[in-house]
């Protein structure tokens, strides 16, 4: 009960307001080059929030944030959760076609979106709810010289919005007077934000989660994880991976705006820009995925950058193959930990700084989070040390889908009187208490540590007219975890459709990431005797493809 009663006196913004009480002068973001202290932070976040209100947005609304990494993303979010309204992050690359969806699914009437992406948004405007959009670009909120150089040198991208009455800019909002005081909110009840995950019916599933859930996981690594090892008002973390994602945001609010450290906000994973930042800053935390840990240690210019301030490295969005995870030792004396989690669960397991980490291994649970290990058709525990699909649950999450009762019975199960979330990735406990990742659900394809739904990507090209059925699954490859495969089935009288023109079709409809890399025709797919895709028959037979090769 103290422990939730904790949780429930300081949520993740309102610890936020603590730290700039405590570190008014402190910077609290460094965002190219340019710094901003809590104070700044604060006011720009009251004052956003402040105009937000007043054009009508209050608790319980959702607001669409479509745009990168950048201070305004965390002036943006701070202020949606200061006037009880609901974040709505999505990716900046995605598509008009899937935003449409998202923005109809979540019934968003807000959303803030950069210059450069304006024109998806203007193109669905009347198709969907939305009744305002607020635009900003990268580099808004850098002194003019700065913006000036980056027009002349043409290093800032630009796009073309015309202001009509639903149109605002993000710099003009901020010059309203600032909020005085935070909207009371039930941390148990009210939504924080909904987050968008892959569908096993071919559209994405929004995950609610309420504020005292994101509290949780946020406290647990603050305190659990990080603990000593962090250095209150004197740190540096270094933001990389999207803040859309649960992992990342996760990771910036705890080990960076709700303990007074230096968080440096990089808007694109550019690797020398990367390094040179954690030179540069002294940088001590780092979360990158697999993909990045390697694209660094086959970095040409990898000597000329002193990275000795690098403390606590964690890897998120996939296992860490063990070849980078020993080279990255060798190269740096320090190891890689794990983080794993998920969008529905929140952060679920790390590795403990106290202890070396074991290759393989995802680590402990949280406190607040509990594990079991089952068998996946009878939901009975497995022995200890055999291979199970992993359930969690926690009693501080929502455990239901936005508007989707279907998936929710597919996905959360009843286990003596507690909802879990079926993971749908196989793990072995060992005699630590440890958790080994063995594989994944066949059907999520891990692409460049983003979680790829399959079923997403079918459902995309079974729209084309001369599809009649798909079947997408993961290749392994060392790079960037998984390629995208679709083996597809034309109808008997298609002619001349090749398998770069289904590409192209997908490249409209989908985020470039979810995007095949190959295609391969076939007379047919295999099927149960119901009629379901064999998908893991199909992924099954590609890893023997490789293995002869």
């Amino acid at each position: 009960m103290a422990y939730d009663n904790a949780l429930e006196q300081e949520l993740t913004y309102t610890r936020f307001d603590k730290m700039v009480e405590r570190y008014p002068r402190h910077t609290a973001i460094i965002f190219l080059g340019e710094r901003f202290t809590y104070g700044q932070l604060k006011d720009l976040s009251d004052r956003f929030g402040a105009a937000l209100m007043d054009m009508g947005i209050g608790k319980g609304d959702r607001v669409m944030v479509y745009i990168a990494n950048c201070i305004q993303w965390l002036i943006a979010f701070l202020a949606i959760q200061k006037i009880g309204a609901v974040l709505v992050p999505v990716s900046p690359i995605y598509t008009s076609f899937e935003i449409e969806y998202m923005l109809n699914d979540s019934g968003a009437e807000t959303i803030i979106c950069l210059d450069t992406n304006f024109c998806y948004v203007k193109e669905i405007i009347g198709r969907t709810p939305l009744k305002r959009a607020i635009v900003t670009n990268l580099a808004d909120l850098l002194p003019a010289w700065k913006r000036g150089l980056g027009v002349l040198f043409d290093k800032i991208p630009k796009g073309k919005v015309e202001y009509e009455d639903w149109v605002f800019s993000f710099r003009s909002l901020l010059k309203h007077s600032p909020l005085k005081s935070p909207v009371e909110v039930d941390p148990w009840k009210d939504l924080s934000y909904i987050l968008y995950t892959g569908g096993t019916t071919g559209v994405p599933k929004g995950v609610p989660g309420n504020h005292i859930g994101m509290t949780s996981y946020v406290n647990d690594v603050t305190e659990e994880v990080a603990g000593n090892h962090l250095k209150e008002g004197s740190d540096v973390y270094i933001a990389i991976n999207p803040l859309f994602h649960i992992m990342a945001l996760g990771l910036c609010m705890a080990i960076g705006l709700n303990r007074g450290n230096t968080v440096v906000l990089m808007p694109v994973p550019v690797v020398d820009a990367i390094l040179e930042s954690i030179a540069r800053y002294r940088v001590r935390w780092f979360l990158g995925v697999p993909a990045l840990y390697r694209m660094v240690l086959e970095n040409d210019r990898l000597d000329r950058y002193d990275l000795s301030s690098l403390r606590y490295c964690y890897c998120g969005g996939d296992v860490l193959p063990i070849e980078v995870f020993n080279r990255w030792k060798e190269r740096f004396q320090i190891p890689i930990y794990q983080v794993y989690g998920s969008t529905e669960a929140g952060h679920v397991t790390y590795s403990r700084i106290e202890r070396d980490p074991k290759p393989g291994s995802i680590g402990l649970p949280l406190k607040s989070r509990e594990c079991m290990v089952v068998d996946p058709d009878t939901l009975q525990p497995v022995a200890p040390g055999e291979v199970g699909e992993l359930l969690v649950t926690s009693p501080y999450t929502i455990k239901q889908y936005w508007n989707k009762p279907q998936e929710t019975e597919a996905s959360y199960v009843n286990i003596n009187g507690k909802i879990f979330y079926r993971m749908g990735d196989f793990v072995r406990q060992d005699t630590d208490g440890e958790f080994v990742y063995v594989e994944r659900s066949a059907d999520i394809i891990k692409h460049k540590a983003y979680r790829v739904s399959a079923s997403e990507v079918e459902a995309v090209l079974q729209d084309h007219p001369t599809v009649i059925g798909a079947c997408v699954v993961g290749v392994p490859d060392s790079k960037v975890g998984e390629r995208i495969k679709a083996i597809v089935v034309l109808k008997e009288d298609a002619r001349g459709v090749s398998g770069a023109e289904l590409i192209r079709w997908c490249r409209d409809r989908l985020a470039p990431y979810k995007v095949p890399s190959y295609i391969e025709f076939r007379d047919m797919l295999p099927k149960s005797k119901v009629g379901k895709l064999l998908r893991r028959e199909i992924r099954d037979e590609e890893r023997r493809r490789m293995k002869k090769n």
